[in-house]
Parts: structure tokens; C-alpha cells; sequence
């Protein structure tokens, strides 16, 4: 897939995501070797696969910023550059809400520094969900298909993730180890599947990406502007607030 990746020059277009797809493969290699040195509880396997998890949510969420921000390609001429701020903002607003609601089984048997992390985990397996299924609803009003690589990206993303929460889901109410074990494949097989997905998606040129309708090309626009204007006016007000009339 990387290679497809490097072939088809999608790294230009989605360089998060490339940067994501090779620390999978590294950070894969790396816990399989650390696995046959180390048992599961050592504490240099534990520190790497937190580290892993630390990692793993700082290249998603800049994967999931650069979906939003790839989306408005065909109006990019006419933003900003810091119109970039609030798609992340979005995103990242996106994510506190889900914050609360997105509980790690065990948790309470892990220590405060391990569940904060294995929670933002979490977290994240819901927010890609979100994006893909927001995605997938609104693709004809944001004018992108099957074929376009936002949507092929974030579907890859949210399948796997929906098959880890609900695999998550089940176990709350699972007891057996060996259980444990089997439903676990069953989140590897996803991601197989999703890396098989993305193969035969990379492999295929991508469709011609088409325009807005002229309502949302005006609505996105002016929602650019809005937050613009904002961002000024908040500026000038911490400003106006920082000098204060000395004598003369």
C-alpha cells in the first residue's frame, strides 16, 4: 500500500496520511519483535505500546484535519491558509464531545496515566467513525464519491474502527481469555481487510474531483469569511485590551 502509495503520488496530496501508513508498518515491526523478547508485562513492552498510543493519536487527528482540509480543495483558491485552523478546531471539538461518552473496558483496573491514554485511544476509534460516516452521508452535498480519495481513506479508517468498538463492546461482557484472543483476530482481520480495500483503491486512478454547487461553494465562503472577521475582532479587542492610554 505504501508503494501505492509513492506510485499514484497520493503522499503529495495526503502526506499525514503516508506519514501515518509507514509508522504503522514501523511501529508493527517494532511490538512484534519487542513481543518475542519480552513478555506482555514487562515494562519495556508496556512503555513502547503507550508511547505507540501517543504517537498513533497525534498522526490521526492530523490525518483527520487533512481529510477536512483536502475536502475544500475545490475552494482552497479562495481561503486563507489559517482557514486551516478551524477545520482542526472542528475536529478537534468533534473529539472533546466524544471525550465523556468513549469508556475503555478495565479501566478502572489500570492505573490514572495508562486508562487517560487507553481512553484517547478510544476516543479516537469513535471519532474516526464519525468523520467517515459524516463523510459518507454527506457526500453528495460535498460533492465527492467512491472514487475520491477522502472517501476512501476515511472509510478504511472508520471500518476498522467500527469493528475494534464493537469488538470493544463485547468485551464488557466477556470472561473467557481464549474468547478474548479470537475476537481480537477479528480486529487484525479488519485491518487486513482495509489495507486490501485501500490497495485496490490506490491502484485505480482517482476521479476528477468535482466542483461545489454554487449554494455550498457560497455557504463555505462565508463561513471562511465569518470566522475570519472573528478571528480579527478577537484580535484587535486583546489589543485594545493590552494598551492603556499613558499621560501626557
Amino acid at each position: 500500500m505504501i508503494g501505492l502509495l509513492l506510485f499514484r503520488r497520493v503522499w503529495r496530496t495526503f502526506p499525514l496520511f503516508f506519514a501515518y501508513s509507514v509508522w504503522t508498518l514501523a511501529n508493527s515491526g517494532a511490538d512484534y519483535l519487542i513481543v518475542r523478547n519480552y513478555p506482555l508485562t514487562s515494562p519495556i513492552y508496556v512503555t513502547v505500546y503507550l508511547a505507540g498510543i501517543v504517537v498513533d493519536s497525534v498522526l490521526l487527528f492530523g490525518v483527520l484535519v487533512e481529510l477536512g482540509w483536502s475536502i475544500l480543495r475545490p475552494v482552497r483558491s479562495s481561503l486563507s491558509p489559517i482557514a486551516l485552523v478551524p477545520v482542526a478546531f472542528v475536529i478537534f471539538v468533534v473529539g472533546a464531545a466524544i471525550w465523556p461518552f468513549a469508556s475503555y473496558p478495565g479501566a478502572s483496573r489500570l492505573s490514572h496515566e495508562v486508562a487517560t491514554l487507553m481512553h484517547m485511544q478510544q476516543t479516537f476509534s469513535i471519532l474516526r467513525v464519525v468523520v467517515f460516516l459524516g463523510l459518507a452521508a454527506f457526500s453528495q452535498l460535498l460533492s465527492i464519491g467512491w472514487r475520491d480519495r477522502e472517501l476512501q481513506i476515511a472509510t478504511g479508517l472508520g471500518f476498522t474502527s467500527l469493528v475494534g468498538l464493537a469488538v470493544a463492546m463485547i468485551h464488557t461482557h466477556q470472561s473467557s481469555w481464549v474468547q478474548y484472543g479470537h475476537l481480537n483476530e477479528i480486529v487484525v482481520a479488519s485491518y487486513l481487510c482495509s489495507l486490501v480495500y485501500w490497495i485496490v483503491s490506490f491502484a485505480q486512478k482517482e476521479a476528477e474531483r468535482k466542483e461545489f454547487t454554487p449554494q455550498m461553494r457560497d455557504f463555505l465562503l462565508a463561513a471562511a469569511g465569518a470566522a475570519r472577521s472573528a478571528r480579527i475582532g478577537l484580535t484587535d479587542s486583546r489589543a485594545s485590551n493590552i494598551r492603556k492610554p499613558g499621560p501626557r
